[in-house]
């Protein structure tokens, strides 16, 4: 039986290997896919690429959600609460466009919710957010070797000092929204 309730979000905030992690634990998402978007080269671009910072696109992750069991709007607040959404083409240690904090709507009501969200945390944060809002124009996925980034490589040191403390924030301000 096809699930009518399915949707798609489509953000990035830095390191895709970090969002897909996050998105993986939460209830009602049913894939992540890390993948790239927002940029302006022709064809489907490379990782290398990527990371030039040349091409435009974003470090991105696409979530297939059933919003009968999750909103658009939480599916919004859980990630606008777990990367730094004030800092201009940047987390961490990663620089560049390909960091980004950048929502891409799917349609209309997706752009309202996202603008509501945006507002609505502002007032977290000491810093005015920087997140771009703009419309999806097309999703490349990453290669396979970046899919499932964190569950294939917790032993990893990026994985251990950046993503597994992002679980851990994820976990204390989210944990009702959890599998």
């Amino acid at each position: 039986m096809i699930n009518k309730n399915l949707q798609l979000a489509t953000f990035g905030g830095g390191c895709f290997w970090c969002t897909e992690a996050v998105f993986q634990e939460v209830k009602g998402v049913e894939e992540v896919v890390s993948g790239y978007s927002g940029g302006n080269a022709p064809g489907h671009p490379t990782y290398r690429e990527i990371c030039s910072g040349l091409t435009g696109h974003a470090e991105v992750i696409q979530v297939t959600f059933d919003a009968n069991r999750i909103s658009y709007k939480d599916i919004l607040v859980i990630f606008m609460t777990t990367h730094d959404p004030t800092t201009l083409n940047r987390q961490g240690a990663d620089k560049g466009t390909q960091y980004r904090s950048v929502i891409y709507y799917h349609d209309e009501k997706q752009k309202e919710i996202a603008a509501l969200v945006l507002k609505e945390v502002a007032s977290y944060y000491d810093n005015s957010v920087v997140t771009e809002i703009s419309p999806l124009d097309v999703f490349y996925e990453a290669e396979d070797y970046h899919q499932n980034y964190y569950r294939n490589n917790q032993e990893q040191g990026y994985c251990s000092f950046v993503i597994t403390p992002k679980l851990a924030k994820l976990r204390k301000l989210h944990a009702d929204k959890l599998k």
